[in-house]
């Protein structure tokens, strides 16, 4: 089942459809790309994420990050979140692997699907914000980053690569 959403936007003075693909559709994607840690130096990340649809315009997400070329621990993100027919704002649940449970909120504009969140009950005050830029159907440049309170604390830079 496919999110029910296709906006109309104008751009360029034309109303188009929005015709973003991920997250918007069901469907498999790989990330390929690097993560950078406060005290470190940039790492290669490799990961697959799945976007399901259910009823009720409830969407699940998977996301799982691995780092082959270092003996980092992977990086998991289950997502569950909803986005109601025409609106551009959803909320998400999350359980992240590093962070434990977190909520958040995402906006879908024209070219880009602009996520941010924050971990519940944390002592370092973590946040993190994700921007997904689309290329075109079958790609987006990812580039996120968590926060520990005032600092930064790691980002990614990614490809995001649709699989058929």
């Amino acid at each position: 089942m496919n999110c029910p959403y296709r906006g109309g936007v104008i751009h360029r003075g034309k109303v188009t459809t929005v015709g973003h693909t991920f997250l918007m559709e069901a469907g498999r994607w790989t990330i390929e790309g690097s993560w950078l840690d406060r005290t470190g130096v940039p790492i290669a990340v490799k990961g697959k994420t799945l976007v399901a649809w259910g009823p009720e315009n409830w969407f699940t997400m998977v996301t799982k990050l691995v780092f082959p070329s270092s003996s980092r621990e992977e990086i998991s993100f289950q997502y569950k979140g909803r986005l109601d027919g025409g609106e551009r704002q959803y909320t998400f649940l999350l359980q992240h692997s590093l962070l434990g449970r977190v909520e958040g909120e995402g906006w879908v504009a024209n070219e880009t699907i602009v996520q941010r969140y924050w971990a519940l009950d944390d002592r370092q005050r973590r946040t993190g914000f994700e921007t997904l830029h689309q290329l075109d159907n079958n790609t987006y440049y990812l580039s996120s980053g968590i926060m520990a309170g005032h600092y930064l604390a790691s980002t990614m830079e990614a490809t995001l690569q649709r699989q058929r």
